[in-house]
């Protein structure tokens, strides 16, 4: 991924975003653009219009931490934003994420017995856990069940990315199909910002813009977010729909590497159908 001109889209899509009413500025007449004009982002930042101009063009080496500040803040990024143009920044200047190289795990955390004993603490709700590039690493057996529709028939590994994309059944297991779209999008332009040289990423991210105009389309949007914590609705083929709750939880012995933990309302009909889950998981390994 070239950083000048992830630089000069991400900006660029950022501008057009923000319209002269909602920077406080009066529109005028005969605007070839939406949003705001270069010389309109400089006169908000405080900075010369061709010291932006630079920037817009993806010139952003050496950008102090204020002047990226001030451009943030006229063009009223929201936190994930802000930290995005500044990993870009970082990653123009050569200067890894947080001054330090992201250390690797030395091994796939599926072969660590302690994440899978945890992950099998979690008997009430679904938890796995999953990397960076969306690769499904581990699952407890609930998260198991609830997933066998991006589990399959097991071989390659489960990436969420690739079943969201490319796999028909992911347009019945989320009926809000087009919100997990650009969520999945968002959060993977947001990995690929902390970390630009992750070739797997890279990869990943061909393979889907080759396949799928939608990928496409939502990548060349430039938008960036993280996941955190929210509600989310499935369409599961054993038990129906369910509306879970999701904390996402950062794992510090595998930076990158994330846990997922699913949960339902007490008392709500998706806690019956998750316990109604949990027992057709169990009935299924007893048989097998």
């Amino acid at each position: 991924m070239d950083n000048q001109a992830e630089v000069r889209e991400f900006l660029m899509s950022r501008r057009a975003k923000i319209t002269p009413e909602r920077a406080g500025l009066p529109a005028g007449t005969n605007r070839r653009v939406s949003g705001l004009r270069r010389t309109e982002v400089a006169t908000l930042a405080g900075v010369s219009v061709e010291y932006y101009a630079k920037l817009e063009r993806g010139a952003i080496a050496g950008a102090s931490s204020s002047v990226l500040d001030a451009i943030a803040r006229a063009l009223q990024l929201d936190d994930t934003e802000r930290s995005h143009l500044f990993n870009l920044a970082r990653a123009a200047d050569g200067i890894p994420l947080s001054g330090r190289v992201r250390r690797r795990a030395s091994r796939n955390p599926v072969s660590r017995p302690s994440l899978q004993w945890a992950l099998g603490t979690i008997t009430e709700g679904i938890a796995f856990v999953r990397d960076q590039h969306q690769d499904l690493l581990a699952t407890n057996d609930l998260g198991r069940a609830f997933y066998s529709p991006v589990i399959g028939d097991a071989g390659r590994t489960p990436n969420l990315a690739r079943f969201q994309f490319l796999d028909p059944a992911s347009r019945d297991f989320y009926p809000d199909w087009q919100v997990f779209a650009e969520m999945c999008v968002s959060i993977m332009r947001a990995e690929a910002g902390r970390d630009p040289n992750d070739k797997g990423l890279q990869d990943l991210v061909g393979e889907l813009s080759t396949q799928s105009d939608t990928f496409r389309t939502l990548w060349d949007a430039h938008d960036v977010r993280t996941h955190g914590a929210g509600t989310k609705r499935f369409n599961h083929p054993v038990v129906g729909e369910l509306t879970l709750a999701y904390e996402e939880l950062a794992i510090t012995a595998d930076p990158g590497s994330v846990l997922m933990i699913y949960t339902a309302e007490p008392g709500s009909p998706s806690a019956d159908r998750l316990r109604l889950l949990a027992s057709w998981a169990a009935t299924s390994v007893a048989a097998d």
